[in-house]
């Protein structure tokens, strides 16, 4: 179990130390359940009022919050990335892999290795790829000819990277997720289907993170692009030519066709489907289960689709829905008809 003092916490987090910095903090845990050697964090005011009742080591609060704290506090900017740093120096996940090459990892000798690389059981690294320095690769992954792989990147168990797939510095990808696979090309003959070979391939840039269970399509002709510091959720389908700009969050279950250009710092709820062929502005956000079926070139939030109703209330929204159009020409003589008794 890691352990630092409160002393520590405070440089790592940039805060403001109140009280004993010798203090031994080994987790994180919620308010209402912490007690010693654990630390916690306030982020909604209205909770403050607790902070007297709370009974752990330390907690994380902005300056406004400090006179109700009755142990010891660190002062910070924002309680909740304040957090994410301590749960990060504190983290005990183990490594995907134990530390160096394991037995039964078939390593082709045409692959280039840097130094410090760790690869688990079961791992197949085709020729021609390359991993970089404290690579980690899980149990079962599958690495294809031409890869590369960048520094400090981990994978978790059977990850599939196809061949030529690029990837940067201090990504993470979780179980099971496959980046490289076939874009869905196909051209049609008189009812049958001709396959489309798909030529280009996957960039992934630096500190780039990917859920478990999700699918990245390599290009047609040019490639797939994840810029710098996105972050994809769990279970998502991209497809191939789709661009993804920096500092993007897409949450789970999103399913994002073909070609499409997702701007910088975009927030894509869980659950949404994003048309192909249309260009999404820096700043975008769109709410879960958002349906995008064309270009959203201004920032905003946005939002489709029906709120939870009773099954009851549904049904007579549904028939509504329906009737849109009756309805609409039955307004529309009525205005007429209000038009000619004015006149």
């Amino acid at each position: 179990m890691t352990a630092l003092t409160l002393a520590q916490l405070a440089e790592i987090t940039g805060g403001e130390l109140h009280g004993d910095g010798n203090v031994s903090i080994h987790t994180v845990a919620p308010m209402d359940r912490a007690g010693e050697g654990e630390i916690t964090f306030l982020t909604n005011v209205k909770y403050a009022k607790h902070l007297g009742e709370c009974k752990a080591s330390a907690v994380m609060v902005k300056a406004t919050e400090l006179e109700h704290c009755k142990t010891n506090a660190l002062v910070v900017a924002d309680p909740y990335v304040a957090y994410a740093k301590v749960a990060q120096a504190l983290d005990s996940t183990p490594s995907p892999a134990s530390a160096g090459i394991a037995a039964s990892a078939v390593v082709s000798p045409e692959a280039k290795l840097g130094s410090n690389v760790s690869i688990g059981a079961n791992a197949v690294i085709e020729a021609g790829a390359e991993l970089g320095d404290n690579v980690v690769i899980g149990a079962g992954c599958f690495i294809g000819k031409g890869a590369k792989l960048g520094a400090n990147t981990k994978l978790w168990a059977n990850v599939a990277i196809y061949h030529d797939v690029v990837m940067g510095t201090d990504c993470l990808v979780q179980s099971s997720t496959v980046i490289g696979s076939d874009g869905f090309g196909y051209a049609n003959e008189k009812g049958e289907w001709v396959k489309i070979p798909q030529l280009g391939t996957v960039r992934i840039g630096n500190r780039v993170e990917i859920g478990a269970c999700t699918t990245i399509d390599r290009g047609a002709l040019d490639d797939t692009i994840i810029e710098d510091n996105v972050i994809i959720d769990n279970q998502m389908q991209i497809a191939h030519n789709v661009h993804i700009g920096y500092g993007t969050a897409m949450a789970g279950g999103t399913i994002v066709a073909g070609s499409t250009k997702i701007g910088k710092y975009c927030q894509i709820g869980g659950a949404s489907v994003l048309n192909g062929h249309i260009e999404i502005a820096d700043g975008v956000i769109v709410t879960g289960m958002g349906m995008v079926m064309r270009s959203l070139p201004e920032k905003g939030i946005y939002s489709s689709g029906i709120p939870l109703q009773t099954n009851k209330e549904w049904r007579k929204t549904a028939t509504r829905v329906h009737r849109i159009d009756e309805m609409n020409k039955r307004l529309k003589a009525v205005e007429k008809l209000l038009e000619q008794q004015e006149d």
